[in-house]
């Protein structure tokens, strides 16, 4: 572009200093929302891609397939010893185990850090990044790796090379730091701090389950150098699982649990289990939230260009006058659109950097732009959208005769056929808005549903005290612990269970088979119980009673021999059971050689999270469960102020199990991290659809200026006819109201189908009511409106006499 075009660039935008603003502000806060949204989208298909060689590194999943199973799906944990057998049957199979869990030891005083145990050949599997020390260090049981945050923690300033650090991890030992890895980043699904060997042999309190086929308890990674090898390898898993499994599970074992592999980078959105694909669809929502908003951007943009393009015929007749050709006319309009688009770009990559503060804040997020990738792609974003808004306006124009042009009392404007372009991309804006409404709506409905909904318990007044299921607390100390934490003031009850709210503790399931009906019986959820269990929740019993120590066949150790144990069921299980009413299932006596018999049942508890299915539940009985439940977690019913609760007994744990971190949390507190990612996900899709009906509102009002300003003589003689300024006002609103309404047909069967996907991710979902789909298009008609309604009022007070001189 030569200096008189740049010059004539400048003047249009200056003369109409309004349009030039919502016309390059509205398209700059689209690119805007499209970019922090972009970026989310890109960190979270980021995870593990950070990793040398991350495509052949693959997670090893243990599949079960049981019978009505409340873990059937993919698990990305296997047993202890899978490893040691895949290397008995496959030599030359590479690959690492990763168990988490462990403290560091300083004094009385335990912290802790994400300490995990590798085996020996872990380097060949992850290649870290070491800053110090040797990558086989991990071959020597007394050796230790940890984390440049590690180093600086723990030894400051100081080479932490060869110094010592006390671990308690199985037991307490210490360890010589022999090297220091760099720190690992965000987007990671690997928690890791310190790296430990993994022993060659179990610990004690492991050995019975390490080589059982049916538990896990730790985290198995392969390495294959191609797709093909991995694929290969995954068909091989039947019969291998056939034979390893046979003492555990029987023949055709792999018919109920079978081994698979998935590559790391998708470990992080491929869901696990039953769960619904939750982050993987947040994900690709809220991409389609910024690609639809810039969609919106572009398309408002386009269509105020070419409605104000008109205007300048006569500058375009004028050129062609002065000897201007039709190519260069084209080439300066598409050039002044594309500078403008730029200028937009510009625009909308400095609202992103100003936005990316408040976006991590409100996300829980750190996210940055990485200028290498989005500055080149803006630079094909604006020569893409000026080609978009300036070929039609440069085509157009600059085939006017010039005479005819200059002969005419109005611009040309595109005729009939140029305002039903324009209407339609209004009605393609405002049915992309209002879908983004409505959207918005069920989000923030369905998000305060899970939170007040009935759980099957009283949620206030419970902390959860995870910690005294560490391995380092043996049973008396556990009890202990318990009987100081019921003389605190304020606790009215407290109970260990092998699972407790937040989903802390244990999983696990068995096998119900039942009277007259051939095989196995379905798979339950088990839950085992101390005293006091149900009373610490207040869960409501529908039949029968509750357990306690005056039936002696309650306790699962006390029952007599032969004698079938007592069992609690929940509502979900009646119908797993094939019982009609809950009356119907007391007394009644399953389980085949491991009978069980049926005493109360009690409503549904929901520990878990909502996006989980609520899984038919049977809860057994321990009178001394310090001794029976490992792994296990306390909960404690009180009374009065939870920060106070928490600091009592946090005080108490440090006086009595100093080696131990204490870990604990209300329920409410652990109930919300479920919450966290759907309000997220909520937030920054309501930021993105407010955002995109802001920019369909500045193109409704250029509109209805452009459109107000073309039909100011008609008004004249329609005022001169006998319209009063109300029938004005009612024929410019509902000319622009039409596309709006229209847009809702666009609108509602979009927003449906998306928000019945999304609500499908949750067994517990509000009805998709008609009312949402009417407040949205209410509010989209109320702001339309207003919108047009200053401009609508302006023409229609105009004198007639002005309105008919003006030009």
């Amino acid at each position: 572009m030569n200096r008189f075009a740049l010059l004539s660039l400048y003047r249009s935008l200056v003369r109409h200093k309004l349009f030039a603003a919502l016309n390059i502000g509205g398209l700059a806060v689209g690119i805007a929302v499209f970019l922090v949204l972009g970026l989310y989208v890109r960190f979270e298909t980021s995870y593990e891609k950070w990793l040398p060689e991350y495509r052949k590194i693959y997670v090893v999943q243990t599949i079960w397939n049981m019978p009505e199973s409340p873990f059937n799906g993919p698990s990305n944990w296997t047993m202890g010893g899978l490893l040691d057998q895949l290397r008995e049957d496959f030599p030359g199979v590479v690959g690492t185990r990763i168990r988490t869990g462990g403290t560091v030891v300083q004094g009385r005083v335990a912290t802790s850090e994400d300490v995990v145990r590798v085996d020996p050949d872990f380097f060949r599997v992850f290649d870290l990044p070491l800053v110090r020390g040797s990558r086989d260090a991990l071959r020597a049981p007394t050796n230790v790796l940890i984390s440049e945050k590690m180093a600086r923690k723990y030894f400051g300033g100081a080479d932490p090379v060869g110094r010592s650090i006390t671990i308690a991890m199985d037991d307490v030992a210490s360890y010589r730091v022999a090297g220091v890895f760099k720190d690992l980043p965000d987007n990671s699904e690997l928690k890791i701090t310190i790296l430990l060997p993994l022993p060659r042999t179990p610990p004690a309190y492991a050995a019975k389950w390490w080589n059982h086929w049916g538990s896990t308890s730790l985290q198995t990674f392969l390495r294959f150098d191609t797709p093909q090898a991995a694929s290969a390898f995954t068909g091989k898993m039947p019969g291998f699982t056939d034979r390893r499994a046979l003492a555990d599970m029987g023949k055709d074992a792999s018919k109920s649990v079978s081994i698979g592999v998935m590559p790391i980078e998708k470990m992080h959105l491929e869901p696990e289990g039953q769960a619904s694909a939750s982050r993987k669809l947040t994900m690709v929502t809220l991409g389609l939230v910024g690609i639809l908003t810039l969609v919106i951007a572009i398309v408002n943009y386009v269509n105020l260009a070419t409605a104000r393009s008109g205007l300048r015929a006569r500058e375009v007749a004028m050129r062609k006058v002065l000897g201007a050709s039709r190519s260069a006319l084209i080439a300066q309009f598409l050039g002044e659109a594309i500078l403008t688009v730029a200028i937009a770009a510009l625009g909308g990559l400095i609202l992103a950097e100003i936005a990316l503060p408040l976006v991590n804040s409100a996300g829980g997020l750190r996210l940055a732009i990485p200028y290498l990738v989005v500055v080149p792609a803006l630079t094909v974003l604006a020569l893409i959208v000026g080609c978009l808004a300036g070929v039609y306006p440069a085509v157009l124009l600059s085939r006017f005769p010039a005479a005819s042009v200059l002969a005419s009392a109005r611009a040309p404007g595109g005729g009939r056929a140029g305002t039903r372009v324009r209407e339609a991309l209004v009605v393609f804006q405002f049915g992309l808005a209002i879908a983004f409404m409505i959207g918005t709506l069920i989000l923030v409905a369905q998000t305060r549903h899970v939170r007040s909904t009935d759980l099957g318990f009283r949620r206030d007044g419970l902390l959860v005290v995870q910690s005294i299921g560490d391995s380092m607390v043996d049973a008396p100390r556990r009890r202990a612990v318990l009987e100081a934490i019921r003389r605190l003031p304020g606790v009215t009850s407290a109970t260990l269970g092998d699972s407790a709210v937040g989903g802390s503790g244990q999983n696990n399931a068995d096998n119900v088979p039942l009277p007259g009906v051939p095989g196995d019986g379905p798979s339950l959820r088990r839950i085992g119980t101390g005293p006091d269990f149900f009373k610490t929740y207040g869960t409501r019993l529908i039949a029968g009673r509750f357990f306690d120590d005056q039936h002696r066949g309650d306790d699962v150790l006390q029952s007599a021999k032969g004698q079938p144990n007592n069992i609690i069921i929940n509502r979900r299980a009646l119908s797993t059971l094939r019982f009609t009413t809950p009356e119907d299932a007391v007394g009644k006596t399953v389980g085949g050689d491991r009978p069980r018999t049926i005493i109360g049942v009690v409503d549904d508890m929901r520990f878990f999270s909502p996006r989980a299915p609520n899984d038919a539940t049977y809860y057994t009985y321990y009178g001394k469960p310090e001794d029976n439940l490992g792994g296990s977690a306390a909960t404690i019913r009180f009374q009065g102020d939870p920060r106070a609760m928490t600091a009592a007994v946090r005080h108490l744990w440090q006086q009595m199990v100093p080696n131990v971190p204490f870990d604990a949390a209300t329920a409410e507190k652990k109930l919300e991290e479920f919450y966290e990612a759907d309000d997220r996900a909520t937030r920054l899709f309501g930021i993105g659809a407010g955002l995109a009906v802001l920019i369909g509102c500045v193109g409704l009002w250029g509109l209805a200026s452009f459109n107000t300003a073309r039909r100011t003589k008609e008004i004249g003689i329609r005022k001169t006819l006998g319209a009063s300024a109300t029938d004005i006002v009612k024929l410019l609103v509902g000319q622009f109201l039409r596309p709006v309404l229209i847009a809702n047909l666009v609108a509602w069967p979009l927003a449906f189908v998306a928000m019945r996907t999304w609500l499908a991710g949750f067994e517990d979902r509000i009805t998709l009511s008609p009312f949402y789909f009417a407040a949205a298009t209410a509010v989209a008609l109320t702001v339309a409106v207003l919108t047009v309604l200053g401009q609508s009022l302006k023409a229609s007070r105009a004198a007639p006499a002005w309105a008919l001189r003006h030009d």
